[in-house]
């Protein structure tokens, strides 16, 4: 049982050191990059990405173009820096003064590396007890076959030379026949190495350019959501300009949330399709797709939030809750773009895990808040129509809490079995479908922001959702007292008129509604 978890903390560790350079591109850069020692080893991560098998094995030398088929992982430019103190030791005739290896290997053959001797901690480098056990070379990689592949695992020696401060390995590139999630690692075994640095770049390329295979599907989603986002606004705007003169502010917030998430998808696919096409994600460009995500979440929270207060249809204004409602935006803005920010762009090297929790809590807390706030609203608001009779209003205020009850229990199922996939997913073994984590999330909130439009859509009939004057609330809490005390009948029938008279804006339809309910 010791010996089942000291492996799995190793294997967790070797995958936690990949998965810090996920996000930094398909082409990656190292930048004197400082070996950390893990063990009886010094390690670097060179990168974990998911690779689909090329679509064509012919033996010809891989193009320049970058939709050939092809899927690779090429070494440009490695170079090793070794301390002057290390490099004294040897003289200049000497051949070979030092060892680094790059082992490159599937995820489903990481029990082919490193070893365990007599049941004690497991090792990546050979020592003299699993030399005898093992086989392997002393100072060198416990490496063993995969069962699929003998080839496999890939291991990349380079040697230091006489009492040089460098070596340069050599231009090396691996053709990718069979899908899964590859990791990359650079080991040193010789103790006097300690120290060691690395510069110099990797590519990795799939089939259809260098986007990494867990990303790649999200430019194809991100293309249905831009069609379907130019749906939404062209029916929208259609209705906007047709009455704009009788257009609500809330029907202004969410011809904004529209613009905004169309402008996103829009930056969202450009950005994946420069991606794939370059390698790189430019860090400007890509702060700011996200500082539009972050904006277009955190107005379409506060559009929630007003309607739920019933702005502009119990209440003209949020009065003193305008402060309240502009601090929690600000606030949930800054703590949804650093979250982002820290997700997306290539700054992520640098951020620890724990760095990454501290930013996903507020966020977090923030969310949680907004939807007791909401609903605690909604509820309020609710009543009071309920008490004024307004039964149009009610009536629409009721689907839009049925709509958002449904999607809050819908992203608690969610997040759920995002939990659920993360922890039963130690090592991204199933980063095919990891992509449909993040879609969900803009699926979700497209739904609801179409749900929105519907019950809130411009018509000639705008004002029916309108605050009304207090002395026309007055007026109907009167008529409404008049028709539960059983007046006369004279007076009933002049309450009727009355209610109709107050009515006829609204249409045919709402009057028959409303006699049916008297």
């Amino acid at each position: 049982m010791d010996l089942s978890i000291r492996k799995l903390l190793l294997l967790l560790l070797l995958i936690s050191l990949s998965s810090i350079r996920v996000a930094e591109a398909s082409i990656h850069v190292y930048n004197l990059e400082t070996f950390e020692e893990i063990g009886n080893s010094y390690l670097l991560s060179g990168g974990s990405e998911g690779i689909v098998s090329s679509s064509s094995n012919s033996g010809e030398s891989v193009g320049s173009g970058i939709h050939n088929g092809l899927s690779f992982i090429r070494f440009e430019n490695i170079t090793f820096w070794r301390s002057k103190k290390a490099a004294d030791q040897h003289t200049a005739m000497e051949h070979s003064t030092g060892l680094i290896q790059a082992f490159f290997f599937e995820a489903a053959d990481r029990d082919t590396i490193g070893g365990s001797a007599y049941g004690g901690q497991r090792s990546i480098c050979c020592t003299p007890d699993l030399a005898k056990l093992e086989g392997c070379r002393q100072g060198e990689l416990i490496r063993r076959p995969s069962a699929t592949d003998p080839r496999w695992p890939i291991v990349l020696s380079t040697q230091f030379s006489g009492n040089d401060l460098s070596a340069k390995m050599d231009s090396t590139e691996i053709r990718i026949t069979n899908t899964g999630m590859y990791n990359l690692f650079f080991v040193s075994c010789d103790p006097n190495l300690k120290g060691l640095i690395m510069s110099g770049k990797t590519l990795w390329k799939n089939p259809e350019g260098y986007l990494p295979g867990r990303m790649a599907p999200l430019m194809k989603f991100y293309v249905f959501m831009l069609l379907a986002y130019t749906i939404l606004s062209v029916i929208w705007f259609a209705q906007y300009s047709r009455f704009w003169r009788d257009m609500l502010q809330i029907q202004h917030c969410i011809t904004l949330v529209i613009a905004l998430g169309l402008f996103e998808m829009t930056l969202w696919y450009f950005e994946y399709a420069n991606f794939n096409k370059t390698g790189m994600r430019p860090v400007g460009i890509t702060t700011w797709v996200v500082t539009i995500g972050a904006l277009r979440k955190t107005v379409s929270r506060l559009l929630i939030l007003c309607v739920s207060m019933g702005y502009g249809v119990v209440r003209p204004t949020l009065g003193g809750l305008t402060i309240k409602v502009l601090l929690i935006g600000v606030t949930y803005f800054v703590a949804s773009e650093l979250l982002d920010i820290t997700e997306n762009v290539g700054t992520i090297n640098d951020i620890s895990g724990k760095a990454r929790l501290m930013l996903v809590l507020p966020d977090a807390f923030l969310d949680s808040f907004l939807i007791l706030w909401i609903f605690t609203s909604l509820s309020k608001t609710l009543e009071q129509l309920q008490a004024k009779r307004s039964y149009v209003k009610l009536d629409t205020y009721r689907k839009f809490a049925n709509a958002l009850g449904i999607s809050v229990v819908a992203s608690a199922a969610w997040i759920g079995y995002e939990v659920y996939f993360k922890v039963t997913d130690l090592y991204s073994e199933r980063w095919q479908s990891a992509w449909i984590i993040t879609a969900f999330w803009d699926i979700l909130a497209l739904l609801l922001l179409c749900v929105i439009c519907y019950l809130w859509a411009p018509s000639q009939n705008s004002h029916r959702y309108a605050y009304s004057e207090e002395v026309r609330e007055d007026l109907d809490d009167e008529e409404a007292q008049s028709l539960t005390r059983g007046a006369p009948e004279g007076d009933l029938s002049l309450v009727k008129q009355e209610i109709n008279h107050n009515t006829d804006v609204f249409g045919l339809d709402d009057d028959e509604e409303e006699d049916k309910r008297e």
